[in-house]
């Protein structure tokens, strides 16, 4: 049986492509075309402080322990036996000034220098005699000189009557020999006299040997008596009463409580810039050793003094800078700066502010006087770089060169304008040029503003 396939139907798939590639084409010409629009960037928010020239003191800070101003090792001055000790004179008390602490037994010195007063009233003694002689003398000198001129004046009258052979040459012998007796006593009592200088000279000079004696023996009896020199603290005491001891032997120790020293080792690196306000060209180094009253002088720097370790804000004290060390620890590249604290032992706060003790470990911040300088944040430096807002709103990158950075904050010599907006945000990515939408941090202007002031 013969199947026969229905007429025309391969004709019906061709034609379905074909007018689905005229409808397709059709609608294609007829599409209107994609329109490109160009979006950009979206801004980026960022906050921002002003590159200002504000008043900045530069700053260094060094670490030392506290020691007394002056620290008194007591020694005896005089041997004997301990007769009398303070009853505070005990480690960690007080004493004030002039108090006597200590006494030494003061019998063998005493009977010494009243010896030694009788010798000086012996040698005054003598020489009182001496003068009361020299005066004796003198008046029989005059009384010989007058003695003398009238037997001259007898023996040339009779000469003169012997010459005329009114009178026996035995006469005018004889009164020759009375003037001669008279002129030899004068010359007698004028070398007595002249011998009176020498002898006074030498009664002087004994005065003067008995005077040292007695006031050496004065002052040998008064260091019987140990006194302090100064308001102190009392630190170790090595003797007890009753105790015999030699000439040099250690008493006690003691501190002054008028102030205190601490001898801060900063790093050099931190002490160059201290030294800003002598870049004037007129200051000029005398010759000679260095005057460090005039260098400290011109420095003017100002110190603080705060306890570490403790979390008190009132403990922190005024003081002074007086004196730089002698060297440079080359270990560590620290050079030691001397700050003295007056009255440690004033306005004390309980619980707030506690004295400054010997031991103490603290902080020592210098200061120089207040001078104009451009200031940002240390961390809104990107290596040599800042970021800053352009005036078209857009990112910068701005290459600067630091004169210091310290602390939080940076004093910028070249790169930034006066009021330029620097970037404090942390920006990633950082793309130049794009679009920023800055927000003026006040918190953070007064921060470095204050910061900048060592405030």
């Amino acid at each position: 049986m013969n199947t026969q396939k229905p007429p025309g139907k391969p004709l019906i798939l061709p034609v379905i492509l074909i007018a689905a590639l005229i409808i397709a084409a059709v609608i294609i010409k007829t599409r209107p075309g994609i329109e490109h629009r160009d979006e950009g960037l979206p801004a980026r928010a960022v906050e921002i402080i002003h590159a200002a020239t504000i008043p900045t003191r530069i700053q260094a800070t060094g670490y030392g322990t506290i020691q007394p101003a002056v620290d008194l090792i007591a020694r005896a001055e005089v041997s004997g036996r301990i007769t009398y000790i303070h009853p505070q004179l005990k480690k960690g008390d007080g004493l004030p000034q002039d108090t006597v602490a200590i006494r030494i037994e003061a019998v063998d010195y005493q009977l010494s220098l009243s010896e030694r007063e009788a010798g000086l009233r012996s040698s005054r003694s003598v020489l009182e005699q001496l003068e009361v002689e020299e005066k004796s003398v003198q008046r029989s000198l005059q009384l010989a000189r007058e003695n003398l001129a009238v037997g001259e004046a007898e023996l040339k009258r009779k000469q003169e009557i012997y010459e005329k052979r009114l009178i026996a040459r035995t006469e005018v012998d004889a009164e020759e020999q009375k003037v001669l007796d008279l002129r030899q006593r004068a010359e007698s009592l004028q070398g007595q006299l002249e011998a009176f200088a020498s002898r006074k000279a030498s009664s002087r000079a004994q005065i003067e040997q008995s005077q040292a004696q007695v006031e050496e023996g004065q002052e040998t009896l008064e260091r019987t008596e140990i006194r302090l020199p100064f308001d102190a603290r009392i630190g170790d005491v090595s003797i007890e009463k009753d105790e015999f001891i030699n000439t040099g032997t250690e008493l006690f120790r003691a501190s002054n409580v008028d102030g205190v020293e601490v001898t801060a080792q900063i790093p050099i690196r931190h002490i160059r810039p201290l030294a800003v306000s002598l870049t004037d060209s007129r200051y000029e180094q005398p010759p000679g050793p260095i005057d460090q009253r005039l260098l400290l002088q011109r420095l003017n720097l100002q110190a603080r003094v705060r306890l570490v370790g403790d979390d008190l804000e009132d403990a922190v004290w005024e003081g002074r800078v007086v004196r730089f060390s002698e060297s440079i620890d080359p270990t560590r590249r620290t050079a030691g700066v001397v700050v003295a604290v007056d009255n440690p032992y004033q306005k004390i706060i309980p619980g707030k502010r506690p004295p400054l003790l010997k031991g103490m470990y603290v902080a020592v911040e210098l200061l120089t006087p207040e001078a104009p300088m451009q200031v940002i944040p240390r961390h809104a430096i990107h290596q040599g770089n800042v970021y800053v807002v352009d005036k078209r709103g857009q990112l910068a990158i701005k290459p600067v060169k630091p004169a210091l950075i310290q602390n939080e904050f940076a004093v910028i010599a070249e790169g930034l304008e006066e009021n330029e907006p620097v970037i404090i945000t942390d920006l990633i990515p950082v793309i130049q040029g794009m679009p920023l939408k800055p927000i003026h941090n006040e918190l953070a202007q007064q921060t470095i503003t204050s910061g900048a002031a060592g405030r």
